[in-house]
């Protein structure tokens, strides 16, 4: 990150003051500092308490073990080195839900709340264990359903199939994270990214942080759950499922007037049972934990209490590291490093059939959410949203993940210096992926 970071800044203002771009790369530097705290931040403040608060009642019930559980094979197999009933496990579980769902606002703080986990078994501080480099890389490669704002865009720009794209960019999407698992095991293995032996120093003092850290996690003693309460969680997921149908089966002038539901008949069967998903999603959530632990007689609101209070902590740690990605983006930015590099790579892309139009979306993307969908809908309404240029830039927006941004903001939580093999593979699965939605749109769309 230290070279990552400087060369962004140094390469800014060389390109700034040959190109005489300095005020641009200035005004970048202050605004993406400006954003970091005040646009991001800030507001993620009151998210992070909420669903802390929430994760908190889903490990006091037991609920977290049990997800653990359910899914131990996978989990053992791409986290060796986290005991199988460790909260983290819960934890990333949970996170890759919210991501396949498309629930960021859930996504970021419960896979903080992983990596504050994880960091709990690291016994080299400021060093990504292999853990938390895998952890990373299947969040940037993180299989989404439906990409929702992409098609949000379309359909804005009067797309007649705005949800075509949907099957392409879950295409690419998986493709990616399959190639980004192979590549973060292999390159933990190399030398380059090995990490160093323990010292005696450190191995004593792991050795007395494991004990605390066992004492800490041992299994959750709950109270079971009557038969009362059993029936009370079926009544609970019966009312939804019912609700689900009835939306599903509801004629659609019915969903119209009363605005109940934001999809259409001629959508696909697939896509409106994932569309009512993701909107039920959250409430059942938040809903459903707290019912769950009060059943096992959790004592829901003060430990909802104590979960939050760690939400303003991590925001804290968060803030320098996020500040630090975003003004190094934002002066590259304005100095026109984006527009230099597509110049650049134009011809060669051009030789192996990649669409120029599309590098700077590519380029973009990696570095900023926010400046790939400025680009994706300048693209959408200059070539039209039917035009398969726009669609297979839907589908690298959908398929692909600001690797930086979730780099500061998940390292950044727990104070993690030097990322060994996180970028790099993260690079890897941006890569898989934007090719894949270019050779899917390819096939599906000609």
């Amino acid at each position: 990150m230290n070279y990552i970071w400087l060369g962004l800044v140094l390469c800014a203002v060389l390109l700034g003051g040959a190109t005489g771009h300095l005020t641009e790369t200035t005004k970048g530097a202050f605004d993406m500092a400006e954003k970091a705290v005040m646009d991001i931040a800030l507001p993620l403040v009151g998210v992070m308490a909420l669903w802390l608060g929430i994760m908190r009642l889903a490990e006091k019930s037991g609920m977290v073990q049990v997800l653990a559980r359910m899914l131990r094979p996978i989990m053992v197999w791409l986290f060796p080195e986290v005991p199988p009933d460790h909260p983290a496990m819960g934890a990333m579980i949970m996170n890759v839900a919210a991501n396949m769902l498309g629930l960021s606002n859930a996504a970021t703080p419960l896979g903080l709340r992983a990596m504050d986990n994880l960091e709990a078994l690291n016994p080299r501080p400021g060093t990504a264990t292999n853990a938390m480099c895998t952890f990373l890389v299947i969040n940037t490669a993180s299989v989404q359903l439906i990409p929702a704002t992409a098609v949000a865009v379309l359909a804005a720009k009067g797309s007649t199939d705005p949800s075509a794209i949907i099957v392409p960019a879950l295409i690419a999407t998986a493709i990616a994270a399959v190639a980004a698992v192979l590549v973060v095991k292999t390159l933990e293995k190399l030398p380059i990214f090995r990490l160093p032996p323990l010292t005696e120093q450190d191995k004593a003092k792991k050795l007395v942080e494991v004990k605390e850290q066992k004492e800490e996690n041992e299994p959750v003693k709950v109270a079971p759950m009557e038969w009362w309460g059993v029936t009370a969680m079926v009544l609970y997921f019966g009312f939804f499922a019912v609700l689900v149908g009835w939306w599903l089966g509801a004629p659609q002038d019915f969903l119209d007037r009363f605005k109940i539901l934001p999809f259409e008949l001629k959508d696909g069967e697939f896509v409106r049972v994932v569309k009512a998903l993701s909107i039920i999603s959250v409430p059942v959530m938040l809903s459903f934990f707290p019912l769950y632990a009060a059943l096992r007689r959790v004592k829901v609101y003060e430990e909802f209490v104590e979960g939050a209070k760690e939400g303003f902590q991590i925001i804290i740690r968060i803030i320098p590291n996020l500040v630090a990605i975003l003004v190094a983006i934002g002066m590259f930015r304005g100095a026109g490093g984006i527009d230099i590099l597509t110049e650049w790579l134009r011809k060669p892309m051009a030789f192996v059939h990649f669409p120029p139009e599309l590098l700077p979306m590519a380029l973009i993307r990696p570095l900023s959410g926010s400046g790939s969908l400025g680009v994706f809908t300048e693209m959408v309404q200059h070539y039209g949203p039917d035009n398969i240029l726009s669609r297979m830039a839907g589908t690298i927006y959908g398929s692909t993940e600001t690797t930086f941004y979730v780099l500061a903001v998940y390292f950044g939580a727990v104070n993690i210096k030097r990322a060994r093999h996180a970028v790099p593979a993260g690079l890897v699965a941006d890569t898989v992926a934007i090719i894949a939605s270019v050779a899917v749109c390819k096939m599906m769309f000609r």
